[in-house]
């Protein structure tokens, strides 16, 4: 009786039928044709792959992003950034505002002077306000492009230099607001004074984005006392822009603008709203911190 794969011995002969010289029911030249086959099946679909991935990479830039006009208008966020947007404190209790100070301390780190000093990476760009310091297309041959410096100095009572609380242990809170980075990003000032705030028109400067807080509820005014601006004016200076991203533009420093707030009604929760003003700078409703952002700040004895 022949073997089989079910009779005695069956298997055995299924792994190597010495009679037909098969391995596994075939032979050597059908197994030699089924691995020339999946080889240059599977190459091909490698190929494909391959030059798909390549095309689109032919499309893309290491420097410029390739669908930025989908991009939303930069964010506006601050510091510290504490967990559901409220700063709540007492005065006389320093660890309960201690973590917001060591935020603020390790945020101003980059701005230390000594870390600005090396003069291939950094440039001044002068402490009143101007236009744009263009440094080349996205794409030229200029290569990693100098930042301009900024000294924390200009942020005065919110340095940090000179009180080393922020304010907080005088319940005169201060907050560090920058604009987030955008590749290539232009903003550009309101086109006229209409579209500011009246109380910020008097300051109102043709190469500054203009920010301005106040209290977010009709009711809060009565407990808000005055607001003071540092930086280079009450708004973010254009010579700081464009930004050239992370691979031409390593050692940015965003402008930032300190805001110091005066004589908050104390165990009064205040929320207060920060707007940005340009004329490519749009709001959301379903994005708080876009071009904007709102802050409870509850302040105790």
């Amino acid at each position: 009786m022949s073997a089989n794969k079910s009779g005695d011995g069956g298997w055995k002969t299924f792994i190597w039928n010495s009679e037909k010289n098969e391995f596994l029911g075939r032979t050597g030249s059908s197994w030699f044709k089924i691995f020339i086959f999946y080889v240059i099946f599977y190459g091909c679909l490698a190929g494909i792959f391959i030059g798909t991935i390549q095309a689109m990479l032919l499309t893309l830039s290491n420097y410029k992003p390739t669908y930025q006009d989908r991009v939303a208008p930069p964010g506006l966020s601050h510091s510290p950034r504490p967990d559901k947007a409220e700063i709540s404190f007492s005065m006389s209790d320093n660890t309960t505002y201690s973590a917001y100070v060591d935020h603020m301390k390790a945020f101003l780190k980059a701005y230390d002077k000594q870390r600005q000093s090396d003069e291939t990476k950094f440039e001044d760009c002068g402490d009143t306000p101007q236009t744009y310091k263009d440094r080349g297309e996205l794409e030229g041959s200029q290569g990693v492009r100098k930042a301009c410096r900024f000294d924390r100095e200009w942020l005065k009572d919110c340095s940090g230099l000179k009180d080393d609380t922020f304010g907080f242990k005088e319940g005169k809170p201060c907050l560090i607001i920058k604009l987030n980075r955008i590749v290539n990003f232009r903003p550009r000032p309101p086109a006229s004074n209409d579209s500011i705030p009246e109380a910020i028109r008097p300051n109102f400067h043709s190469n500054l984005i203009p920010i301005h807080c106040t209290n977010k509820r009709e009711e809060d005014a009565e407990h808000l006392g005055p607001i003071e601006y540092f930086g280079l004016g009450p708004g973010f200076p254009l010579q700081y822009y464009p930004y050239y991203g992370k691979l031409l533009h390593p050692d940015y420093l965003q402008p930032l603008v300190a805001i110091k707030f005066h004589n908050i009604t104390r165990g009064y929760e205040m929320r207060i709203e920060c707007k940005v003003y340009g004329e490519n700078i749009d709001y959301n409703e379903k994005d708080r911190y876009q071009g904007r952002f709102d802050i409870k700040i509850t302040i105790n004895s």
